[in-house]
């Protein structure tokens, strides 16, 4: 009788405990399915926490005027949390799915990893900037279109600088697109082929940009974005790489690029520069990008990465 009546308890037990953690279940299933497809379910976050957020900006008077109210508020508030909404948030929730407090910690660390060497701060706070004047510069009349540094007001500037930092791209984006989606798609796709599909996706999750009236919604405009970000994507993994993975120097080139755009418009005026938006960037560090993928043979130094990181490298 014991022999029979053991396993029937054991049954018993096992469909008690069973139904008193269905309410668990469900919750458990979607975290599964989340961290089986990380990668699909950190861009869809990133998109949809964007877009949510920033939609009544983007329709209000001071984006595509198909909402009837304005407010300085939508420009401060909504526009920066659209961003800490999407990529930076998507990369938090993606990564406390796969890692856990582990990967969390890591990816804290990687915003303060800062022994990476003199030569990668150089190249992203002078190299970047460089090579945006030089993008401009080269283009027909842009040189005899100078207007001297007259347009530069230091205080206004500074003020530029800090809301860029801490509100803009480069806080917000660079802990989702280099800090969380990059190591997983260079694993899966290796280096180049990743970055350029990081390039496409972060070009797009911008398409809203195209709604407000200081841009045009084209396809030739979204065409040259997307590429410009792409050829950006590569210059990125291949410092990325370099740099031990560090989050700070993608979040310090990301700062320089959109610093460098913001202040070469006004003293470059000419017609192809402020016409054709990215047109200029797309040239510049296309050559770039080319010219780094061919040193590199395609390998972006993924090879460094991985030799520091051997864990991140085959997440």
């Amino acid at each position: 009788m014991v022999g029979l009546t053991e396993p029937v308890l054991r049954e018993r037990s096992r469909k008690l405990t069973t139904a008193g953690n269905t309410d668990e279940r469900p919750g458990d299933a979607r975290e599964g399915l989340l961290a089986r497809h990380p990668l699909v379910f950190f861009f869809i976050i990133a998109y949809a926490g964007t877009w949510l957020v920033g939609l009544p900006y983007v329709l209000s008077e001071d984006g595509a005027g198909l909402l009837p109210f304005s407010s300085p508020l939508l420009a401060w508030v909504l526009a920066p949390a659209s961003i800490f909404l999407g990529p930076f948030l998507a990369a938090f929730i993606m990564t406390g799915i796969t890692e856990g407090s582990t990967g969390i910690r890591r990816l804290l660390g990687r915003f303060v990893l800062w022994r990476v060497g003199l030569r990668w701060y150089l190249f992203a706070l002078i190299g970047i900037p460089v090579i945006v004047v030089l993008s401009v510069i080269v283009l027909p009349g842009s040189l005899a279109s100078f207007q001297g540094l007259a347009p530069l007001d230091p205080l206004p500037l500074l003020g530029v600088f800090v809301y860029i930092f801490f509100l803009g791209g480069p806080l917000g984006e660079e802990p989702g697109w280099r800090g969380f989606a990059l190591p997983r798609l260079q694993s899966l796709h290796g280096p180049l082929v990743g970055s350029l599909i990081l390039g496409v996706l972060w070009g797009l999750w911008h398409l809203p940009l195209f709604w407000m009236p200081w841009n045009e919604l084209t396809t030739l405009n979204i065409v040259v974005y997307v590429l410009a970000t792409t050829c950006l994507s590569i210059i990125y993994t291949w410092v990325f790489n370099n740099t031990k993975g560090s989050v700070l120097i993608a979040i310090l080139i990301h700062w320089s690029f959109d610093v460098a755009t913001v202040i070469v418009a006004p003293l470059f005026p000419a017609p192809i520069v402020l016409d054709y938006g990215l047109l200029p960037i797309l040239v510049g560090f296309g050559a770039v990008a080319l010219v780094v993928v061919a040193l590199t043979r395609g390998r972006l130094g993924y090879q460094h990465y991985q030799q520091e990181d051997p864990d991140l490298a085959t997440a």
